[in-house]
């Protein structure tokens, strides 16, 4: 049956949807011998040679949805130039095969909760903005914020030029450390821009201590510890993928 190519590419795991779409328009892929690039190009994944780079891609035997908890000095990526420790390595010396990668991002010094997948197409829709897909953080902070502070977070504040969409703010208590007294947080966003809830914290002058994800839509596991792994389960996995709503009849 025919498919769009880039959710053919999405679902085998190759790249997100719009990634593929990406490559497609690159000429970088190719169905029967054919270069490819108009992106309303359609194939049959069981039928066709569809080719990336001049590899032959195929469909994964199985999708995996794995929620991982990264440790802190660990990079969210496929692959490191600098030979730093990656959550593939993780993976892959925990015994998974398949090719996955990461859904959205955590900082090389932030930890928390991370889905990775082989599923293009429930990536598409966790990191794409209109689907405001909450995610929510323990942040611990430089001092203790005024009320008034948090209610600038959960407003919104400007970072690269650009306002950030109303949160979650919470102060969950404050406590003296060696270094003076900090605040813990708890920060829910709906977006997920290049190290955000960072960049949050410094524009109102408390910056981040430490930074961990406790939570992916409705998903959490506090009994996961630092590098440890585990599949999603059928519940969660339906948490993520709500069927649209239908529209009422008058």
């Amino acid at each position: 049956m025919p498919i769009r190519l880039q959710k053919i590419l999405s679902s085998a795991g190759v790249a997100s949807r719009r990634t593929s779409e990406t490559l497609i328009a690159q000429g970088r892929v190719s169905v029967n011998g054919q270069t490819i690039t108009e992106l309303g190009t359609k194939a049959d994944p069981a039928t066709d040679d569809i080719r990336v780079d001049g590899r032959r891609i195929k469909p994964p035997a199985r999708l995996r949805y794995i929620l991982l908890y990264k440790p802190r000095g660990c990079i969210t990526s496929r692959s490191d130039p600098q030979q730093r420790p990656t959550v593939i390595d993780l993976l892959t010396k925990g015994g998974v095969r398949e090719y996955v990668y990461p859904v959205g991002r955590l900082d090389y010094d932030s930890e928390g909760l991370l889905l990775l997948t082989s599923d293009g197409d429930l990536a598409a829709r966790l990191t794409h903005p209109r689907h405001g897909v909450e995610r929510e953080y323990e942040v611990v902070v430089r001092g203790v914020p005024e009320p008034r502070l948090l209610e600038r977070l959960s407003r919104g504040v400007v970072i690269d030029g650009r306002r950030t969409a109303p949160a979650t703010v919470r102060l969950l208590r404050s406590f003296e450390a060696s270094a003076g007294q900090q605040g813990l947080l708890s920060l829910v966003i709906r977006e997920g821009r290049n190290r955000q809830v960072r960049k949050m914290c410094d524009a109102i002058g408390h910056p981040v201590v430490r930074l961990r994800r406790v939570r992916i839509g409705s998903i959490t596991d506090e009994r996961l510890k630092p590098g440890e792994f585990r599949e999603l389960s059928p519940r969660e996995l339906k948490s993520l993928s709500p069927e649209p709503a239908r529209s009422k009849k008058p």
